[in-house]
């Protein structure tokens, strides 16, 4: 990010971070510019199992946030990693996709398989907080 470290006290995005390719780096830049004790609210895309390999590829659901998805698990650690504390999903909803849209990307067998299963489609949205403590890289430079 163009900005210099320590200037924000709050960080707030919609389903931006998810269609980056670097979470890791996208975190460890929100970290580097937020105050110490700021804070970010994230809302996203995230997913439980994996998504069938034609809504991966389709730009419509690339578009939707939802082929950049990632493990809702390897997201939240993504954030625990960059040195964020009190991590806690706010708000957590499955999102169901509509027959028609998978009939584009998924077989008849596949779409059920997909709705019936344990895998998932999720929005969440994600506070955590820079320690105002912190002592770790990116807190005082």
């Amino acid at each position: 990010m163009p900005l210099a470290s320590q200037v924000a006290d709050v960080v707030v995005s919609n389903c931006v971070l998810n269609l980056v390719p670097n979470k890791k780096q996208a975190f460890a830049e929100t970290f580097r510019i937020l105050k110490k004790g700021g804070h970010f609210s994230v809302s996203d895309i995230v997913l439980v199992g994996d998504l069938p390999e034609g809504l991966q590829k389709s730009a419509e659901m690339y578009a939707g946030c939802v082929s950049g998805a990632i493990q809702k698990e390897e997201y939240l650690s993504i954030i625990e990693e960059a040195g964020f504390t009190n991590i806690t999903i706010q708000k957590e909803k499955r999102i169901t996709l509509p027959d028609e849209i998978l009939k584009e990307y998924l077989s008849a067998e596949t779409i059920d398989t997909f709705k019936h299963g344990s895998t998932g489609i999720f929005s969440i949205t994600v506070y955590a907080e820079k320690p105002a403590n912190c002592c770790a890289p990116g807190c005082c430079d």
